[in-house]
């Protein structure tokens, strides 16, 4: 299969776009989560928040936190809580990994999107720095400059 190929695979659900705009992304990670029934079923109709997630690692084992996920309309008792604790699926090498770089002062682990890929449901993680408010006047100042000149040349 080519690289072609498997992004028209990857069938998207949410972005995560104050993400990108409030954390410098250093590295990203893509990790499977584990899920109920009824949340794939509702994630299909993209019924899902990234903008309050974060993950952590405990005991070895990364946890997605605060991703909401709607209660499927049909399903009745089988709902789960929207914004219950997620486990989410790496090997154990990207796992000791994430632990060595977020043991450095001021990283975190932020989700980027929500997909799947081969039906099976994706989280991008995102290793992160937080920007300073001058930082994000910088990043406004050059995609306004950027957009400028785009529009200039399109003439």
């Amino acid at each position: 299969m080519t690289a072609d190929q498997e992004s028209t695979d990857e069938r998207l659900v949410t972005t995560n776009r104050k993400a990108r705009h409030d954390y410098a992304i250093l590295d990203t990670y893509e990790a499977g989560i584990v899920l109920k029934g009824t949340e794939v079923k509702s994630l299909r109709l993209r019924n899902a928040n990234l903008s309050e997630g974060y993950a952590t690692v405990k005991n070895g084992e990364v946890w997605l936190f605060g991703m909401h996920i709607s209660p499927y309309q049909q399903g009745s008792y089988a709902n789960v809580d929207p914004v219950r604790i997620r486990k989410l699926l790496l090997h154990k090498k990207e796992i000791r990994r994430l632990l060595g770089r977020l043991d450095e002062k001021g990283l975190t682990l932020v989700p980027l999107k929500v997909y799947f890929k081969k039906n099976l449901a994706k989280v991008l993680l995102g290793l992160a720095r937080g920007k300073k408010a001058y930082d994000k006047r910088q990043d406004i100042a050059r995609r306004d400059s950027e957009r400028a000149i785009r529009q200039r040349y399109a003439r």
